[in-house]
Order: C-alpha cells, then structure tokens, then sequence
C-alpha cells in the first residue's frame, strides 16, 4: 500500500501561500484532529488512521470549482456540489476509497430522496458514508467552519444539531447517534476501590 501525500495533492490545486490553500489544510487538520480522537475514543472498532488521516486532510478538495467568493473560489458550480467534484479529482488520481469520503461527508450525508425531494443540483445516487472512517470523518468535519480566517474554536453538538434541524429532523437525529457512539461509547476507566 503506497502512502500518499495529502498536502502534495491540495498543491496541485491551490497555490501554495494562498490564503485558500491555508484555509482549506486548517480545516482539514481541524477535522483529521477531531477524527482520530474519535478513533482513539473506540473500544471495538477498527480505525484505519493513516487513512482517517490522510481522507480527513482532502475531503473539501474539491471547493476551488464551487462558486464560493467567501472561501476564495471561484469556480462554476453550487457550493453543494464540492463532495462530488472531489470525488472525480482524487478517482482521476487512483484514490478511489478517499474520493468517497469527499462524496459522502457533505451534510450528514445524502440520500438519493434528499437529492431528489430537495431538487440539488446532484446525481441521484446514494452520498451516504458507510465505512467507520466515512462516518467519523462526516460527523468530524460538522465541528469546524471554513468562513473564518482564524483557527476557530469547535462548534458545540448543539450548535450541530441546530444547524442541522434547518433541513429537518433526520439529519440532526442521525448527526446525534453519531454523538452517542463516537463521544459516549467508550466507557471510562475504571478506578480501584469503585463499583463498576
């Protein structure tokens, strides 16, 4: 298995400096951060971190061919859009399993009803994450905005889930399953002398 060099691959489409370029690597720190804390915090589940590592640091790859002047992109397509156009950049580069992670973390994932009843300008097709490391890095990246110039602080799960209820109940319900297996699943150590 060859190791990748994320950081190589956001410069071939960013310049280097650029204050997108900086933003996007931020955001992808902040939320790789995020996504292997989680991983730690499992008991059960096996994490491939490299990759956690790796998809979390390239997941809005594709923002620089969305029409979004406050991120510094000037592309031609709808914000929405960003997952599946990094999904065709990193499958032209043979990273077909971190293509998907671009696709499917966008929301909380999108179902092809959802693109469908809510007329986005999508393929209809299933955009849902459905790996471990998809999951985590779907719910990771909902704590960290790209809008600020400076590291901003992590979003609080009710802050998340507010957000989320603008598109209706499933979304947040689904963001906070997440919260109870990814923050509340592992049970602490336990200390001597203490009834478990």
């Amino acid at each position: 298995m060859s190791v990748i060099e994320p950081l190589r691959i956001i410069g071939d489409y960013y310049p280097l400096g650029s204050a997108t370029y900086d933003m996007l690597v931020r955001h992808g720190e902040q939320v790789a951060a995020k996504a292997l804390a989680v991983a730690d915090h499992l008991e059960s589940a096996a994490v491939d971190k490299t990759f956690l590592h790796e998809a979390s640091l390239l997941h809005d790859i594709g923002i620089f061919m969305t029409n979004s002047p406050a991120l510094g992109c000037h592309g031609g397509h709808p914000y929405i859009c960003h997952g599946m156009l990094g999904r065709e950049l990193l499958e032209r580069r043979g990273l077909d399993r971190h293509a998907l992670v671009c696709e499917r973390h966008v929301g909380v994932g999108l179902s092809a009803g959802d693109i469908q009843r809510q007329q986005l300008p999508l393929p209809v097709r299933d955009m849902r994450p459905l790996t471990i490391e998809e999951e985590i890095i779907c719910y990771a990246d909902k704590f960290y905005s790209k809008n600020s110039l400076q590291k901003p602080a992590a979003r609080s799960i009710s802050e998340i889930v507010t957000a989320l209820r603008r598109y209706g109940e499933p979304p947040a319900q689904r963001f906070q399953a997440w919260v109870q297996r990814f923050e509340n699943s592992a049970r602490p150590p336990s200390t001597p002398g203490t009834p478990e």
